[in-house]
């Protein structure tokens, strides 16, 4: 399953769970005010959803970890395994969204476990650090802290496969840009789910102009992401992301849903990578929401999407891109 699925049509509970959302989720998201206290608030309201929709498997083990690297970083997040991993030698690093300022390891764990499952590889997620308690660069210094701490577990970074949704898609090409420019080896692969690219938020609130976000509006998002990049320009080193013609970049499978405003940023980030010669297959989901895939109890796509991107995880290596290069 590839490309654009433009023969696909969404489901019924698909169509049924986009139009409750746009009637209660957005409403209450444009009200929430950008305080400490709002985005208390929100954590609350997501961390409830996140459980509502996604179903752990039976049999996952999970296991908190607080590590630390040889250099004194520390390192948050916790293992995931499904019961079907028996691959050893890889390992899933997990990025999580949303907005830098609302989710975790925890908010995240069914979609990671499933992950796993599918791929039958174990998952580390990364709790790295939210704002506004944290401002830029603390959540990118955490998750190359992760990234860095598996290499130092001895893992070889091309079996370290990355996995992340929304503002985790941007920490992990911040990380891939910044191994590209310092020389350092790359990971095997890397999962984007409706990942944001753009942090001024131009690019979805152009796509909102086409079709309205059932979940949430450009400018109430543009106000969460704030949170994290108040104090520096939006143009600045690693916020906005440039990526450089013969940049070694891991193969890339990019899903999102075409009912949401990322899917602009989807776009974009596809055709960045094509750009400069890496490798990029970029799926829009038809009539689906922003990361859809967190709702395998309400709707089929989110297990299709699931299985694609597990399958994706499991069978495609930077390594194997090279050789049949």
């Amino acid at each position: 399953m590839c490309g654009d699925l433009k023969h696909m049509s969404s489901s019924l509970r698909s169509r049924v769970l986009v139009s409750t959302t746009s009637l209660w989720l957005r409403p209450l998201a444009e009200r929430v005010p950008a305080t400490p206290a709002g985005v208390r608030f929100a954590r609350g309201m997501v961390a409830t959803g996140m459980r509502l929709g996604g179903d752990l498997p039976r049999g996952t083990q999970v296991d908190r970890i607080h590590g630390a690297t040889a250099d004194g970083r520390t390192v948050r997040g916790e293992w995931v395994r499904g019961r079907t991993v028996t691959d050893r030698t890889r390992v899933i690093l997990y990025v999580h969204g949303s907005a830098y300022a609302i989710c975790s390891a925890a908010t995240h764990r069914s979609l990671v476990a499933r992950l796993s499952r599918v791929a039958g590889i174990a998952a580390f997620t990364v709790d790295y650090r939210l704002a506004p308690e944290h401002r830029f660069p603390a959540a990118a210094d955490d998750v190359r802290a992760a990234y860095t701490w598996l290499l130092e577990s001895g893992y070889a970074p091309g079996n370290i496969l990355l996995a992340g949704d929304s503002a985790g898609g941007h920490l992990i090409v911040d990380l891939i840009a910044e191994n590209a420019r310092a020389g350092l080896a790359q990971p095997g692969a890397a999962l984007l789910m409706s990942p944001l690219f753009d942090l001024t938020l131009e690019l979805a609130a152009r796509r909102e102009r086409i079709r309205r976000d059932p979940m949430i509006s450009a400018a109430a998002a543009r106000r969460l992401v704030a949170h994290y990049t108040d104090g520096h320009a939006s143009d600045s080193p690693r916020l906005k992301l440039s990526l450089s013609q013969g940049m070694t970049l891991p193969p890339m499978l990019i899903q999102a849903g075409g009912a949401e405003m990322l899917r602009a940023d989807a776009h974009h980030l596809a055709e960045a990578v094509r750009a400069v010669g890496g490798r990029a297959e970029l799926q829009i989901w038809p009539g689906q929401m922003h990361v859809f895939q967190a709702f395998d109890r309400l709707i089929p796509e989110a297990q299709r999407a699931v299985r694609a991107a597990g399958r994706f995880l499991a069978e495609t290596t930077i390594d194997a891109v090279r050789r049949s290069a």
